[in-house]
């Protein structure tokens, strides 16, 4: 007779592009011991930070061929291959941090994750808040005329395009790990992201001002890639949709105090940061809400906006 090993521990790769030093990499990490004990040590979590197995592009089309088996990812990526998952992360889609949080928790929310599953396979477990996006540059910026023709970085997926288009802005797609080198060089005059990762990815040390248009109430998803998912038994699944979920509250608060402290903290360091009449910015690039680089239907659309 052969002896079998009570149990084979399977440690599952989340791949994600942030920093080590950042909420979300942090949590993630918590999330192992979290999982272990939850399933009798038969999972456990490695997370890989700062795009250690890939861009983000990559680890999105590694979910389905099992190279990663967690990711974090914007939801404009999601929304490449299934357009509809990708409305939570357009401009000034959201009044404020309330509206999206009751979106995060809306039939809406859990309908689109079930609509990305069936196209993809892969399996959203979560919502994390990434903070409101801020545009930092070199120039100052007061009104959407100020942005006109500005070379600005951009996360690679056409959606990031509508804020920068709506205000006469040259929009730049880069890769995140090489935007502080493009703004030091001057390849692109400005980029935009929320105040925790303009601290942590150090863009400040290269910006002079910080303008905060607050254009999108941003998120991250966490998504389970289908091999891995399809291979786990439903209490094992079970324990990591509340690992994970429990994961995003964890970074999400952290977000939320970080970005109450930041704005001082920026001031001191001598950055100028301004805080202009958000409603021009929101007018101009709620025109394009429904154009045709709009991913999801008037339905959807209207659904959402009338979330309460």
């Amino acid at each position: 007779m052969l002896a079998m090993p009570a149990s084979a521990q399977t440690v599952l790769k989340w791949a994600h592009v942030y920093e080590s030093s950042e909420p979300y990499h942090t949590c993630a990490v918590e999330a192992s011991d979290r999982l272990k004990a939850a399933t009798e040590d038969r999972y456990a979590i490695e997370v890989f930070p700062a795009s250690s197995l890939g861009k983000e592009v990559d680890i999105n089309e590694g979910l389905g061929l099992g190279t990663v088996d967690i990711i974090y990812t914007g939801q404009l990526f999601a929304g490449r291959a299934y357009g509809p998952i990708a409305i939570g992360g357009a401009p000034y889609m959201f009044r404020d941090y309330d509206h999206w949080d009751k979106y995060r928790n809306s039939d809406l929310f859990a309908e689109l994750s079930a609509g990305y599953e069936e196209a993809t396979g892969n399996h959203i477990t979560s919502l994390t808040y990434y903070g409101e996006r801020h545009v930092t540059s070199n120039k100052e910026i007061q009104q959407p005329s100020d942005m006109e023709g500005l070379k600005i970085r951009v996360p690679n997926a056409p959606l990031y395009m509508m804020f920068p288009k709506a205000v006469g802005a040259n929009p730049t797609p880069i890769a995140f790990a090489e935007v502080y080198l493009a703004l030091q060089q001057g390849t692109v005059d400005a980029q935009e992201n929320p105040l925790p990762t303009i601290q942590a990815k150090k863009f400040y040390e290269v910006q002079d001002y910080i303008t905060l248009t607050g254009h999108i109430t941003d998120a991250l998803l966490t998504i389970v890639g289908g091999p891995t998912w399809s291979s786990m038994d439903e209490a094992d699944r079970e324990a990591l949709e509340t690992v994970l979920d429990e994961t995003a509250a964890c970074a999400t608060q952290q977000i939320i105090d970080q970005e109450k402290e930041l704005v001082q903290w920026f001031r001191d360091e001598g950055v100028t940061v301004n805080e202009p009449d958000r409603t021009p910015f929101r007018e101009a690039t709620m025109k394009l809400h429904n154009s045709e680089d709009a991913t999801w239907d008037q339905e959807t659309y209207d659904r959402l906006q009338s979330i309460e």
